[in-house]
């Protein structure tokens, strides 16, 4: 390794970006440790971590002192930085380029979309007591599945993964963003064989890692059933 000191993560796997660094890590044995930051706990807006990030968000990274934000940073820093399989980040200029081509795209897509869903149908009814407002979430579903369509035919095409034949850094992003919105219950790919089956290929290139990593969401998702 590049460093002989492990890697600081500071993470909430209820978050979706926190989930794939965690992934990223878990799967290319960089070494690391975890700390858990709860938001529901506001323990992102202590003065210590604050300090790190002052936009109290997660994920953050530590490596030998040097400090970063912002899930897409982390990941292709710790893919640039440490020796891991290429297929990452790609070094080759155009399978690099297709890589940020998909995770610049997915700020605004995929990440809003999927997101927007699981606020409106389990964050905040939780938060307000509310019922969940039908209207938006119909709209927030549509917008999502605008998304998904791009998906398969911007992105996945005919290659099993979103860059290329490998697994890369925006096939954990994006896995995890569409996830989030089973902690509602819904599986927002029920009715998408072609992303269902890129996303069992995912699964099963990560191996145990993956539930490991959505273990707090698979739990959110049983609370939410109970209640229902």
């Amino acid at each position: 390794m590049a460093s002989l000191r492990l890697v600081q993560v500071y993470l909430d796997l209820l978050s979706q970006p926190c989930r794939a660094v965690h992934l990223l890590l878990s799967c290319t044995g960089i070494p690391h440790t975890v700390h858990t930051v709860a938001l529901r706990k506001g323990e992102n807006r202590t003065p210590d971590f604050t300090k790190m990030n002052p936009m109290q968000k997660v994920p953050v990274m530590e490596d030998n002192g040097f400090i970063l934000t912002e899930s897409d940073a982390i990941m292709k820093y710790l893919s640039t930085r440490y020796d891991v399989p290429d297929h990452w980040y790609p070094r080759q200029p155009e399978r690099r380029a297709r890589v940020d081509e998909y995770t610049a795209w997915h700020q605004s897509n995929t990440r809003p979309h999927a997101a927007r869903v699981f606020i409106l149908e389990v964050l905040l009814p939780v938060q307000t007591g509310s019922p969940v407002d039908e209207v938006r979430l119909g709209r927030a579903l549509s917008q999502l599945e605008e998304t998904l369509d791009r998906l398969e035919s911007m992105f996945l095409r005919r290659q099993p993964f979103l860059c290329g034949d490998d697994i890369s850094v925006a096939d954990l992003l994006a896995v995890c963003e569409l996830m989030q919105p089973l902690g509602g219950g819904r599986d927002v790919l029920q009715q998408r064989p072609q992303l269902q089956r890129w996303r069992t290929r995912v699964r099963s290139a990560v191996g145990d890692a993956f539930d490991r990593a959505h273990a707090v969401l698979y739990a959110l998702r049983e609370r939410h059933a109970a209640k229902l």
